[in-house]
């Protein structure tokens, strides 16, 4: 299992007129993460797609100065399609609670741009310990349940 850190300082151009993460800023941030968390689970081999954003929840308004970190790890995976989990770590020591948290599938394709299968040779899936893992292994499957 392999989790992926991103770190990004929000900035006024990140704020709405709150002055806190616009949700345009956070799903480009989100969406990076996730690309940054499938890319290194497949490796240079990657050629990825964004398919569908499944989920994404923001739980809690980012001011903008704070540095906020997004851990991203693979938690579901086909022969061509996966699915990153996202979570927002609380910039707080005392909190608790994720600001963040999203379901994010990605497909392989050729260089032609056409569904293909990942390489053979890719780590096992191992959803991350803890609460917010489960909670968002529950919300993926429940997701693809409903498809």
């Amino acid at each position: 299992m392999s989790i992926t850190h991103t770190h990004k300082l929000v900035l006024p151009a990140d704020a709405n007129h709150h002055g806190t993460l616009y949700a345009g800023a956070m799903l480009r941030l989100a969406l990076e993460a996730a690309y940054a968390t499938a890319w290194k689970h497949i490796g240079p081999e990657a050629n990825l797609v964004l398919r569908r954003v499944l989920n994404m929840e923001c739980l809690r308004p980012v001011p903008v100065g704070v540095v906020v970190e997004i851990q991203g790890a693979v938690i579901h995976r086909t022969a061509g399609y996966l699915i990153c989990g996202l979570v927002g770590i609380p910039w707080e020591s005392t909190a608790d609670d994720p600001w963040m948290e999203a379901l994010f599938g990605f497909a392989q394709v050729t260089a032609e741009g056409k569904l293909t299968h990942f390489p053979e040779a890719l780590p096992p899936v191992v959803r991350p310990t803890g609460e917010v893992w489960l909670r968002l292994e529950q919300r993926m499957a429940k997701l693809l349940r409903s498809r």
